[in-house]
């Protein structure tokens, strides 16, 4: 039988986010280098651990581990970085040919086609619409692409992982970012790729973050550095619309529609909308003023992480721990401004509920001593 990393931690499957913390700390204690433990060991502890955080019961397998490398392997780092160096230039400079002749057509408002990439690095077609849509066809693994107008596309977005010289960074000045049928494709953003959309929407699938582990530059044993690639996508005007985003993602947009949130993940809206079940890990929510964060249907209260941080843009910082431990739920229900006018449908959303900008500010505000005992009293809220 396959030992899943569960039984690495030597704890339950099930067990609460608490419980797998405990475990990783108490063998980490046991096993680190520092305190005479077995490194390789150690190791093994804190990869069970991280997988557990998003969710992955199995340690990856060397056929994933390869697939997830997206690197050429050669018998030493130097080749390694070397040929991916390479991969990466051309590429860059193929998609800087990609944006000329894009922009040209654009200028002529002419329509055209044509593939960019060689067999070798990958080739993606590119075709310019007669409403101005650029079509995007195969997967953009490197370089800059900046657009005025719409880009719609089929294939997923990754960007190189040795270095952030040859970034993908694609840039659209006006019109809407799609992939078509995300979910269904399970076209995916990953690795440190990056998308600003100045006046328009993004809709996509699955967004990924990297984190990995490299040794000491110094060469100390057992002693690593956490090296990231972080995800971002922004839409200052508009709405983002994402599946699972993941591990060390930065998503900002006037409004941003998500399903679950996992490991690290920054969202900056005035409206943030969730769908699933999940909002975990060392994830924080930036909350612009006169906003609102809604969780949809049957969001349980236990998928929200106490390590989750609410930033409000007053400066004002709420942990989510905090909210849980106060029964958030009953909060929102209990806290409804304009109570006369009030319909349900305006607040509370299927068995949803939300918490508003005003709400969380209003936490540290202390209550009045003519008001009421009960939640609304003991939070500083007012019943009409």
């Amino acid at each position: 039988m396959v030992e899943n990393n569960y039984d690495i931690l030597g704890i339950v499957e099930g067990s609460t986010e608490k419980e797998i913390r405990d475990a990783f700390r108490r063998l980490a204690l046991q096993f680190h280098s520092d305190r005479g433990g077995e490194n390789e060991q150690f190791i093994k502890i804190k990869q069970a651990y991280e997988d557990l955080k998003i969710g992955k019961k199995y340690p990856e397998t060397d056929l994933e581990k390869i697939k997830n490398s997206r690197v050429y392997s050669e018998d030493t780092e130097a080749d390694v970085r070397r040929k991916n160096q390479i991969l990466g230039q051309e590429l860059f400079k193929e998609m800087k040919t990609a944006e000329e002749w894009a922009a040209t057509l654009n200028k002529t408002n002419s329509t055209g086609t044509r593939l960019f990439g060689s067999k070798t690095l990958g080739e993606i077609e590119l075709e310019r619409k007669v409403t101005g849509t650029l079509s995007i066809k195969g997967n953009f693994m490197a370089g800059s692409l900046t657009y005025d107008g719409p880009i719609i596309m089929q294939g997923s977005i990754s960007s190189p992982s040795w270095t952030e010289e040859y970034q993908t960074n694609i840039h659209l000045t006006k019109g809407d970012f799609k992939f078509i049928d995300p979910l269904e494709n399970k076209y995916k953003i990953e690795n440190g790729a990056k998308i600003t959309v100045d006046h328009g929407n993004v809709v996509v699938g699955n967004v990924y973050g990297r984190k990995y582990r490299v040794e000491d530059p110094d060469g100390k044993v057992g002693i690593f550095q956490i090296r990231q690639h972080k995800t971002c996508i922004s839409a200052p005007n508009g709405k983002i619309i994402a599946e699972n985003v993941v591990n060390t993602v930065l998503l900002e947009a006037d409004s941003i529609i998500v399903l679950n949130v996992e490991d690290d993940v920054t969202l900056s809206a005035r409206e943030i909308l969730f769908y699933g079940s999940k909002l975990t890990f060392d994830s924080t929510i930036e909350l612009k003023q006169g906003g609102s964060i809604r969780f949809f249907e049957n969001f349980s209260i236990q998928g929200l992480s106490g390590d989750t941080i609410i930033k409000l843009e007053n400066g004002k910082k709420i942990r989510m721990f905090d909210l849980k431990t106060k029964k958030i739920k009953d909060l929102a229900d209990e806290f409804v401004p304009n109570k006369e006018n009030y319909t349900k449908d305006a607040t509370m959303v299927g068995h949803g509920f939300t918490i508003t900008y005003d709400m969380l500010d209003n936490l540290s505000k202390k209550p009045s001593k003519k008001q009421n005992t009960g939640w609304a009293s003991k939070f500083g809220f007012s019943k009409k």
